[in-house]
């Protein structure tokens, strides 16, 4: 009866040791398989944070292009505001200032001659007045 139970020992050993050099090589592959999915992970990842910086990079290009484009009109809209508005202040400091040299033109011809020209014409309408006035009482007398 010995006999029997030392063949049934001997023939579980090689099992057990099959057994254990097929879960060390289950144990390997799925070491193997679990750093293959990690590095796929991570080689995703970096390649959608790449695709991600490029879109964003895209998106504030756009964006800041259209912000430059309004700040340039706006820009235009108020230079063209101010040459207008400067260009009706000059047209009235022009009339201005020809007023101011038709007055200074009229001082200096009336400083130039002997007579002052506009008291010369007051005085000549005075003297019509009472030419006037004179004919008028000469026109009273005579009715």
């Amino acid at each position: 009866m010995n006999m029997p139970i030392e063949t049934a020992t001997a023939n579980s050993f090689p099992r057990a040791s099959k057994a254990a050099k097929a879960g060390k090589k289950t144990y390997v592959y799925l070491f193997v398989g679990w750093v293959m999915l990690i590095a796929i992970g991570v080689a995703a990842a970096m390649m959608y944070t790449q695709h991600l910086k490029q879109q964003m990079a895209t998106d504030i290009a756009q964006q800041t292009q259209q912000q430059l484009q309004v700040i340039q009109q706006d820009y235009q809209k108020q230079i063209t505001g101010l040459k207008d508005s400067m260009t009706t202040d000059m047209k009235a400091l022009q009339t201005k200032v020809d007023s101011l040299n038709e007055l200074l033109a009229f001082t200096k011809d009336s400083a130039n001659s002997k007579t002052d020209n506009s008291n010369q014409l007051y005085t000549q309408l005075a003297e019509v007045k009472k030419k006037l006035d004179d004919l008028q009482k000469n026109l009273d007398v005579l009715k």
